[in-house]
């Protein structure tokens, strides 16, 4: 393999060890043996992909691995670059804090071996994706990203959960199959799939010769958009959220549903180029969906009661945030998309992280029931708030400063009425933010007279609960201070495509 077979030690590592406490985990003697066996690798794994990033930032972004060859300009490899590199690190982080938090929330649960297996493995796959070197790789990780984290989402074996379970894999294997359709489409026309950054093919010729070109291109985006979300197949996330145990929640909402956003980077920056596209009515329709999106979402989640439901729906809107930015096709939209990613991530795994705390600790699901959380458990409802202030875009959190570039991006980009529509829609979508979110935290803290003060009882979760919770919090606050360090990765990988 060369001298960079150390690609695939953060891919290979988890899922053997997932596989092995799959099959032993009857044979652990006690509970601290299985969470040691469980926190062991899930460091490991998490450290080993942090470390690799760090040491190819700071030592050359670009390595490339190939496992084997299929055919003629066909293979399944690995490789680094900027964009690689960002996905990693932020995954990396974020799914070692949930799964950090797993141990606090399923002590309660059943199959707890189970569910850390299945995370193990799903978090070497994601890996995986991250550092897939052509389209074909990335299917394939993508394929077995909705395999491994479907348990996830069965977890409880009841009937809602299997039901959630089986829409989730419908939806799943129905995008990639539309994604996957295009792939061969475009090897068909001789394009090449490979993300490597001297890569010289003439799509434009393609694209202008055959007409059939730009439909293939809007369903290989609808295809990976399931998993981001967007409309009209969004109807997976408000499904499988309620049901997954919290931490499983917190990374379908912050960390898989990024993976189609990484497919559609892939597919139209790396791939056939923002270029292509730019002034087609795949771009309009693109930014039209993901519009009616972002505002569908955060009417769906003002409306509803259930709190993981309304923050599932919560993610259907700002995943759209996300989409709208990649469709400007200009450095604005794609550093703030890139960026809304990585903040998104933050904040919604701090907030279902923190539903989960609630739930876990008083049994409450519907926001109607929270009045006085915030007197029954302080730490975790500060911060809800402040992780809900980054949500809504209020300096100085780091949701500021993604959505001052996805406007600054709209008014630049040359698409028409549309170019005043989409900072509007997203202040509308902002303002119904803060009237789903924000009542929690007015609620919590001042419950009225009405409130019993005199069975007023401590509630707040244990350390392993509240520690994943503090430092996503302290990550939003961090990013929305001194967000340079990110804007200057970001703005490389936009030199690099635009």
């Amino acid at each position: 393999m060369g001298e960079n077979t150390f690609l695939v030690l953060p891919v290979l590592m988890p899922v053997l060890a997932g596989g092995l406490l799959l099959a032993v985990q009857k044979h652990l003697r006690s509970r601290r043996a299985l969470l040691g066996y469980f926190l062991t690798f899930l460091i490991l794994h998490g450290g080993l992909t942090i470390l690799l990033g760090i040491w190819c930032l700071t030592e050359g972004e670009y390595r490339y691995l190939q496992l084997w060859q299929l055919m003629d300009g066909v293979s399944i490899a690995l490789h680094t670059d900027r964009l690689s590199l960002l996905f990693a690190l932020f995954m990396a982080a974020v799914w070692t804090l949930a799964g950090i938090f797993a141990v606090g929330y399923m002590r309660k649960e059943e199959r707890e071996g189970t569910f850390y297996a299945w995370y193990l493995m799903a978090g070497g796959v994601l890996t995986g994706l991250d550092l897939s070197a052509n389209m074909v790789t990335l299917y394939l990780f993508y394929e077995m990203m909705s395999l491994s984290t479907l348990p996830l989402v069965l977890h409880t074996l009841k009937k809602e959960a299997i039901m959630a379970g089986l829409k989730y894999l419908f939806y799943s294997a129905g995008g990639a199959f539309a994604g996957l359709f295009g792939i061969i489409y475009l090897f068909g026309k001789g394009i090449l799939c490979d993300f490597s950054p001297d890569r010289t093919q003439n799509i434009q010729a393609a694209a202008q010769s055959d007409p059939v070109f730009y439909v293939v291109i809007f369903l290989m985006i609808l295809g990976f958009g399931v998993k981001a979300g967007m409309f009209p197949f969004h109807g997976w996330l408000p499904t499988a959220h309620p049901v997954a145990p919290a931490p499983a929640s917190a990374v379908l909402s912050g960390v898989i549903t990024k993976a189609g956003v990484l497919a559609i980077v892939r597919l139209i920056y790396f791939v056939v180029g923002a270029e292509v596209i730019k002034g087609t009515w795949v771009q309009y329709a693109w930014l039209i969906l993901a519009l009616i999106t972002v505002f569908m979402g955060s009417m769906m989640a003002y409306r509803e009661p259930l709190m993981k439901k309304r923050f599932a729906y919560s993610t259907v809107s700002q995943l759209s945030y996300i989409m709208a930015g990649l469709s400007l096709l200009n450095f604005y939209g794609l550093a703030g998309a890139l960026s809304h990613v990585v903040f998104h991530s933050l904040i919604k795994n701090a907030l279902f992280a923190v539903a989960g705390a609630i739930i876990c600790q008083t049994g409450k699901t519907k926001v109607s029931e929270l009045r006085g959380i915030g007197k029954e458990m302080p730490v975790t409802i500060w911060c809800f708030t402040l992780a809900a202030l980054g949500l809504i875009g209020i300096p100085p959190f780091a949701g500021f400063i993604s959505k001052w570039y996805l406007a600054a991006g709209a008014l630049q980009a040359e698409i028409g009425v549309l170019r005043w529509i989409v900072p509007v829609i997203l202040l509308l979508s902002a303002l119904l933010t803060a009237g789903y979110l924000l009542p929690i935290t007015i609620h919590g803290f001042l419950p009225g007279k009405a409130y019993d003060y005199g069975n007023l009882k401590k509630r707040e979760p244990s350390l392993w609960m509240v520690l994943p919770i503090v430092i996503l919090t302290a990550g939003i606050a961090y990013f929305g201070i001194w967000p340079g360090g990110l804007m200057e990765l970001l703005t490389a990988i936009g030199k690099s495509v635009l």
